[in-house]
């Protein structure tokens, strides 16, 4: 601002106490007021406080802002359901994740299991480890290159959402905290495309060992192998270990399928390992670990479907009971000791692909499923009756009310699976490119939670929808609270 410059003094002024101003003597006898140059502006000190910080009344500048400011974020948007505009991008809200990392791998991996560690269970420090495997889907013009992948992610910290003042005297605690990520991997060769990989653990010879992991991988080719990675996860945590050409080749190869199938699980309750595969002409195999090493099929398969199996679940509480879903709109309920082979239950849940099912391992007579048509739902398998056929034919019944059943994706359900350790809680997959999460504590009926903050058609129950391009599996991690890792065309998150 520029300076005035100053009045020659006149000797006409009177001397000033402290707070007064000056006061211009004239030839007359009366002394004239003082010319305040801001008078018109503000006549009194209230007027002030009243225009606000550029002079105007706070209200009218508000009305303006509104008025003039960009439209951002006027309405939720929902992947699946709403369309990015040219030259639109979403990003995620880091504030609420706790922890979000990505993974770009060479080829996509569109099937992975985690697996269980040392490192102690209800962890929840950081920077957090997991240990992984994986099966690629190469190009197939490239198909030697293919590979099952053993995976260690160290590193991985918790979202940094700033630190005050007072916090700057634990920077070097924090320090570990955010620390980058690690990616360490062992490579095995495959012949072909993987299609799913499961892995299964068992006690080792010597306890002070950790246990001897192993894995399933069913390819394109229709073939199924079975590999100890043991050797290959331990040699991420003891250096110099040398990984031999021997100790990558499979246990064993099962050729008893004619065709390429999905489904596959291992039983959680036999140690030495008991295996089912389904396949696309409809028949599971049973294949069981004997001692020695040796890996042997039931080459008389279980039938009953109609259509390809799509997924496979063991029981978590009955040893000899599993459960089937079918292309064929079914799931059907097994027992292995059938020696007619022929399901107990059969129930039909949907009229499009059922393609997923989970087995909930808390509260043991749930089972959750999806469908092609988007649709999952919850089902209280002592609703279900055993068949009637007299010829054990697996006679198909009419399915009862499901527990729950939610439509919210508008396309196919590609992975769904139940909270380790909470039985209301399920992360569900779908080819929307969403990953979302449910709580199905939530009551419908209590009115703060049908509070939606205005987006029409969301249910209650749902807790978390993450964006993720063409995901294809999630696994919650059963020692990290919270923790859910997926995979899809672009990667792992």
């Amino acid at each position: 601002m520029a300076k005035r410059p100053a009045d020659e003094p006149d000797g006409n002024h009177d001397p000033l106490k402290a707070g007064q101003r000056p006061v211009q003597k004239d030839n007359g006898d009366e002394a004239g007021p003082f010319e305040d140059e801001f008078e018109d502006q503000f006549e009194s000190e209230d007027e002030v406080l009243v225009a606000g910080v550029d002079g105007r009344p706070d209200e009218e500048r508000e009305v303006e802002e509104k008025r003039d400011a960009m439209e951002v974020d006027q309405k939720t948007f929902i992947p699946g359901r709403d369309q990015l505009a040219a030259g639109e991008s979403l990003s995620p809200d880091t504030s609420t994740y706790e922890m979000l990392h990505n993974l770009t791998t060479t080829w996509p991996c569109l099937s992975f299991d985690i697996i269980r560690d040392q490192l102690g269970d209800n962890r929840k420090a950081y920077p957090a480890t997991v240990y992984a495997v994986a099966g690629t889907q190469a190009d197939s013009r490239k198909a030697s290159q293919n590979e099952l992948m053993v995976m260690k992610l160290s590193g991985l910290s918790r979202m940094d959402r700033g630190k005050d003042e007072e916090d700057s005297d634990n920077d070097d605690e924090d320090e570990d905290e955010n620390a980058d990520p690690i990616l360490e991997t062992k490579s095995i060769p495959l012949p072909s495309t993987t299609n799913r990989i499961r892995a299964h653990q068992y006690p080792p010879e010597n306890s002070s060992n950790p246990p001897n992991t192993v894995t399933a991988t069913m390819l394109e080719s229709s073939n199924v192998l079975i590999h100890d990675v043991t050797p290959h996860l331990t040699s991420f945590d003891t250096p110099g270990t040398m990984i031999t050409p021997r100790q990558s080749n499979p246990l064993a190869t099962l050729k008893m399928h004619g065709s390429e199938g999905y489904a596959l699980d291992w039983s959680p309750l036999i140690p030495q390992g008991k295996l089912l595969t389904g396949d696309n002409d409809g028949k599971i195999f049973l294949t069981t670990g004997e001692e020695g090493g040796k890996w042997t099929p039931d080459n008389r398969p279980f039938t009953g479907h109609q259509s390809s199996v799509e997924d496979i679940q063991w029981s978590p509480n009955e040893r000899t009971v599993f459960a089937s879903a079918s292309s064929d709109g079914t799931v059907k309920v097994w027992d292995v000791r059938s020696k007619s082979h022929k399901p107990a239950v059969s129930v039909k849940i949907s009229d499009t692909d059922v393609n997923v099912i989970s087995w909930s391992h808390q509260t043991t007579h749930l089972l959750a499923s999806g469908a092609d048509d988007g649709q999952w739902a919850v089902w209280d398998l002592r609703q279900w009756k055993p068949s009637t056929d007299n010829n054990n034919n697996g006679s198909i019944s009419a399915a009862p009310k499901a527990v729950a059943s939610f439509n919210f994706h508008k396309e196919q359900i590609t992975s769904i699976e139940w909270h380790p350790t909470d039985d209301s809680i399920m992360a569900v997959a779908a080819g929307d490119n969403t990953l979302t999460l449910w709580d199905l504590a939530v009551e419908l009926d209590d009115e703060e939670s049908k509070d939606t903050a205005g987006v029409q058609d969301v249910p209650p129950q749902l807790l978390f929808l993450h964006y993720m391009d063409t995901v294809k599996e999630c696994h919650w991690h059963p020692q990290i609270p919270g923790c859910v890792m997926a995979t899809g065309d672009g990667g792992f998150g």
